[in-house]
């Protein structure tokens, strides 16, 4: 008799989401994409928002199909980026659709912040959060001073991924992992820090009970179990932030390595028994979020496909708009033509402010290679060259400071998700960092999500049982260094450019 046991699993990104099915048996997992949806910012009244009632359906929509074909889930559980929030009434009722992270209204905020409420010292020394303009913590301070009714009116606070867990239960929670993402969370003592809440006119009351992943939130209502035609089944806090998922599912044999969370952002870090608050994260801006069974997930944000994905997007719509052929925006087809172009022709900090959602990325690339006195791609290829090569030397330089922060060697940097299918910038990755790269899996946040569900159910022991099932069900793509020269007098070229860049910025200014 089959011992096969099924898990439903959300994974949604900032671009688009996913249902999986996930099964393990006999020590291995299998997954199967059930669906596949967009996730489109909506531009209104001057903001950007995530419409939340339509991701919701769409998970609706999965589970009316796991009860049309008869199969037997065990739980759901559910992941999202982080930061963003989902404000809900007295009458559990959501207030508006969600703000989204790259909406422009925090701009200047943290400064603002500093200025009226709490050093930006202060913030670093309760939290170890990266500070970035998007932070929950500047989100809702930029709704305070908006006077945006949705957050007066709040009964709730919910993260993303817990808010859609509140609309399948009823029951409302604040996951650990997602929590960590918000420069609200306190990582000394697991809870949200009182002085940064109060500091926003806020009560601790209003975000849910701290939350640890692999616990079950609650089971399906009855409003939902009528709806999709399942049973009572449980909703499980996975590691509610997807970088979190991700990291779990790191087939790693021991702690010695890194990893590299590659999609829309690329999140390069190591998996840390404590936070790393001190001078130096600092100054280099390192972030400290929650990881699983304790651990802390000691890393950097990096602007990854974010800009190749705009890129692209934007060339698809000229495409359309001429009534041309669009084959050449094949991703084989463009990484195929970035390989033939000349190496380090023009090289871009991936992180610049200026690429963070300008109306044209493909205006911004040709404005900063023109103020760095650069050649300026003319094509696709030299495009996406110019994008591969960039990520691969911003990550040696993230990947020098880890190496200087770890307490052990970093002997292998794993690469995960969608980004590590991307042979040609793996090889790139290897030869800039000087390491070996082990790529896979490409789904790594959707398993970590079913192997967390697998944990609470009592399936899975630990971290490290979870990831020898993962290695044992997949092959991993190996990359060894090469080029070495080549690629260290490409860095030297990349410092200078950036630096170049910032004193671009200060004379314009001035």
């Amino acid at each position: 008799m089959s011992n096969k046991k099924y898990y439903f699993a959300v994974d949604l990104g900032a671009t688009s989401g996913r249902t999986i099915i996930g099964s393990l048996e006999q020590g291995k997992f299998n997954i199967e994409e059930l669906t596949r949806f967009d996730n489109q910012l909506i531009e209104t009244g001057g903001h950007f928002y995530w419409d939340i009632m339509a991701l919701y359906q769409e998970v609706i929509n999965g589970l009316k199909l796991v009860a049309q074909r008869g199969i037997n889930i065990q739980s759901i559980g559910i992941d999202t980026w982080g930061c963003d929030f989902v404000c809900v009434a007295d009458d559990g009722a959501i207030l508006r659709n969600p703000l989204a992270y790259r909406d422009p209204h925090t701009m200047g905020m943290m400064e603002k912040y500093f200025d009226e409420k709490i050093s930006q010292e202060e913030v670093y020394q309760k939290t170890g959060i990266q500070f970035m303009n998007f932070n929950s913590l500047f989100q809702l301070y930029a709704m305070r001073q908006a006077n945006n009714a949705a957050l007066t009116h709040a009964n709730k606070i919910l993260f993303i991924p817990d808010a859609l867990s509140y609309m399948l239960t009823g029951n409302a929670i604040c996951e650990y992992t997602v929590a960590s993402t918000s420069q609200l969370l306190n990582p000394m003592t697991g809870d949200l820090d009182l002085e940064l809440i109060e500091s926003l006119g806020l009560k601790r009351e209003q975000f849910g009970p701290m939350t640890d992943p692999a616990t079950i939130i609650g089971t399906l209502t009855e409003e939902v179990q009528q709806m999709t035609g399942l049973k009572a089944i449980p909703v499980i806090a996975v590691a509610g932030h997807d970088t979190a998922s991700a990291v779990a599912a790191v087939p790693a044999s021991n702690e010695e390595f890194a990893y590299l969370s590659s999609g829309t952002w690329s999140l390069m870090g190591i998996e840390n028994k404590n936070a790393i608050i001190n001078e130096k994260s600092y100054d280099l801006n390192f972030t400290n979020e929650g990881g699983i069974e304790g651990t802390t997930r000691f890393l950097k944000n990096i602007c990854g496909m974010w800009i190749y994905e705009q890129c692209r997007k934007e060339w698809k719509e000229e495409v359309t708009a001429n009534h041309k052929d669009a084959k050449a925006l094949g991703h084989t087809q463009l990484i195929e033509d970035a390989m033939r172009q000349p190496a380090f022709q023009s090289i871009i900090n991936p992180d610049d402010a200026c690429f963070a959602n300008p109306p044209s990325m493909t205006e911004a690339i040709r404005e900063y290679c023109e103020k760095t006195e650069q050649h300026i791609p003319q094509n696709y290829g030299e495009f996406c060259r110019c994008i591969f090569e960039s990520l691969a030397l911003r990550y040696r330089q993230v990947f020098g400071w880890l190496k200087d922060f770890a307490d052990v060697p970093l002997n292998v940097l794993h690469i995960i998700g969608g980004g590590s299918l991307n042979q040609h910038l793996n090889q790139f990755t290897a030869n800039s960092c000087g390491v070996t790269v082990l790529a896979g899996p490409q789904e790594g946040t959707a398993i970590g999500n079913i192997m967390l569900q697998a944990k609470a159910s009592g399936d899975i022991k630990d971290i490290w049982q979870m990831r020898n099932i993962i290695a044992n069900s997949i092959e991993l793509r190996r990359f060894e260094p090469q080029d070495q020269e080549a690629w260290a007098a490409a860095y030297e070229k990349f410092l200078r450019v950036k630096s170049k860049k910032l004193l671009c910025l200060q004379t314009l200014t001035q």
